[in-house]
C-alpha cells in the first residue's frame, strides 16, 4: 500500500488559510482605498467651503467628480463582494444603493452640464462622503478582527440618520433635471409616428423616483435589522 494514502493531506486545510488571508488582503485594501477616496471629497469640500464660502458649493461637481466617479465604479465591487460570497451581507439590498447612486452620478450629474453648477450637488456629494468615512473604516477593522466601539456607534447612528437625507438630496436632483430631459430630448425613445414622437426620458425618471423611495425602505429596513444583530451579538459577548 503507497504510504501517502496513510498520510493525513494537510494541503486542503493550508490552501484554505491562503485563502482566507488573501481574502482578507483585498477587502481591508479595497476599503481603505474606498476610505482616501471619499475622505478627499469630504475633506477638499470641507476647505473649498471655509475658504471660499457659499460660492463653492456651486463648483462642487468641478473639483470633486473625477474621485467620485473612481469611488462610485470601485463601489460596483460592493455587489460582486457577495455576490461570490467573500463577505456575509445580501447582495440586494447592496445592488439597490449602489445603482442608485450610480444613476444620480452618472446619468443625471454627468450627462447634464446645467445640473454640475447647482447647489443639490453639494449636498449629495457630503452627505455621500461623510457616510463612507465612517463605514469604509469600520469595515476595514472587522477584516482584521477589530472593533473600535466609537467608530461602531457612529457607523450604525449617523447612517440612519444621514441616508434618508442623502435620498431625499438625490430625489431633489431627479426632479430638477426633469425640465432639462424633456427640453433636450437627451435619452428620448423613439416611437413610430402613429404612437407619437417620442417618450421622454423624464417619464423613466418618474417612476424611478418611486423606486427610489421604495429602495430606501428595503435599505431601511436591512439597516436597522443589521444594526440590532450586531449590538446584539456584542451584548451576548458581554455578558
Amino acid at each position: 500500500m503507497d504510504t501517502a494514502e496513510l498520510t493525513p493531506n494537510s494541503s486542503e486545510p493550508r490552501a484554505r488559510d491562503v485563502t482566507a488571508t488573501l481574502t482578507k488582503i483585498y477587502l481591508f485594501t479595497y476599503n481603505l482605498i474606498q476610505f482616501l477616496g471619499f475622505l478627499w471629497i469630504f475633506s477638499s469640500m470641507t476647505v473649498h467651503l471655509v475658504l471660499e464660502g457659499k460660492d463653492s458649493v456651486y463648483q462642487t461637481f468641478r473639483f470633486c467628480w473625477t474621485m467620485m466617479f473612481i469611488c462610485q465604479i470601485l463601489a460596483v465591487f460592493e455587489v460582486i463582494n457577495p455576490a461570490l460570497g467573500l463577505v456575509n451581507t445580501a447582495v440586494f439590498p447592496v445592488m439597490v444603493q449602489v445603482m442608485g447612486r450610480n444613476v444620480i452620478l452618472f446619468v443625471i450629474f454627468g450627462s447634464l452640464g446645467e445640473m454640475q453648477t447647482r447647489i443639490v450637488v453639494f449636498f449629495v456629494f457630503y452627505l455621500w462622503s461623510f457616510i463612507e468615512i465612517f463605514r469604509y473604516p469600520f469595515y476595514m477593522l472587522a477584516c482584521i478582527g477589530l472593533e473600535w466601539r466609537l467608530l461602531t456607534w457612529l457607523r450604525f447612528t449617523i447612517w440612519a440618520v444621514l441616508y434618508p437625507l442623502g435620498t431625499l438630496a438625490e430625489a431633489v436632483a431627479v426632479v430638477q433635471s426633469l425640465s432639462i430631459f424633456d427640453e433636450s430630448g437627451l435619452y428620448s425613445i423613439p416611437l413610430p409616428a402613429a404612437l407619437g414622437q417620442s417618450i421622454s426620458f423624464s417619464f423613466t425618471l418618474k417612476l424611478y423616483l418611486v423606486v427610489m423611495f421604495l429602495g430606501l425602505f428595503i435599505n431601511m429596513k436591512h439597516f436597522i435589522s443589521q444594526r440590532r444583530r450586531h449590538f446584539l451579538r456584542r451584548h451576548l459577548k458581554v455578558d
